[in-house]
């Protein structure tokens, strides 16, 4: 059994087919690419599985379960995480303090039980504080952790989501454009990181335009366009497929 089955996803916004019938499944331990052009409907996709959109038809299995429709709150409860926008969620405060939040959304401890709570409360807040330090030795963030999410640079910003969705044990983790804005040696440690975030036993879903980056990181990739799945297979199948190349060069492809 797959840990992820996508069967005949599909989503429409007014006359605009987003998602057309789209099916892949994500192994245990594997780190899968979604690819395409502008438009081809790869954020769409990623909303449907994380329950920000119902999808028209099709379903999301998550480890033989039936998701398809739920909130996103309940999906990120049974394992399925994505990054944050930190940059304005978590502005005010410190990196520690933000990763701290991401583990509560697992460890749901309240409030007034933080204040009020006894010394288990209190031993439960040592582990998730620890927890929190962990992950950040991780992602290279232990040198900002008592900086506000708002003053960290671009590159170490987008580490801080993917630490906050670490706290909360993702069994799934979905990455959107992880390496957006990022200039080659922030793009080598991240996709590094992201590799090390696998190893440590959390499968992966990565959405990304750097093909370089998908093409050494990725075990198998999924490619879209036009809301349709053209292309699937390993990272050099994919590279010499004729439609893949058709999708992002236009026109025919050379030599043909």
């Amino acid at each position: 059994m797959s840990l992820l089955e996508i069967r005949g996803l599909s989503k429409h916004f007014g006359g605009l087919l987003a998602v057309n019938d789209l099916s892949f499944h994500i192994e245990k331990g594997q780190i899968l690419g979604m690819i395409g052009p502008n438009g081809a409907g790869k954020s769409t996709a990623f909303n449907l599985i994380t329950g920000v959109y119902a999808p028209a038809a099709g379903k999301v299995e998550f480890k033989g379960e039936d998701i398809t429709g739920l909130r996103p709150s309940k999906i990120a409860e049974k394992g399925i995480l994505r990054t944050w926008q930190v940059s304005g969620l978590f502005a005010n405060m410190t990196v520690l303090q933000s990763v701290i939040i991401g583990c509560h959304l697992k460890d749901k401890i309240g409030f007034w039980q933080a204040i009020h709570g006894g010394a288990s409360v209190r031993k439960k807040e040592e582990d998730v504080q620890e927890k929190a330090t962990s992950i950040l030795h991780l992602m290279g963030l232990t040198e900002h952790r008592d900086m506000l999410s708002k003053h960290l640079p671009h590159g170490f910003n987008r580490r801080l989501g993917i630490a906050i969705a670490l706290g909360a044990d993702p069994e799934l983790l979905l990455l959107d454009e992880p390496v957006s804005g990022m200039n080659p040696d922030e793009i080598r440690e991240v996709m590094a990181l992201i590799k090390g975030i696998n190893k440590e036993g959390i499968t992966i879903l990565l959405v990304e335009h750097n093909m370089r980056a998908v093409m050494s990181t990725c075990d198998h990739i999924v490619v879209l366009d036009y809301g349709k799945k053209i292309a699937e297979g390993l990272p050099q199948e994919v590279a010499q497929n004729r439609k893949v190349i058709q999708a992002y060069l236009g026109g025919s492809v050379r030599g043909a």
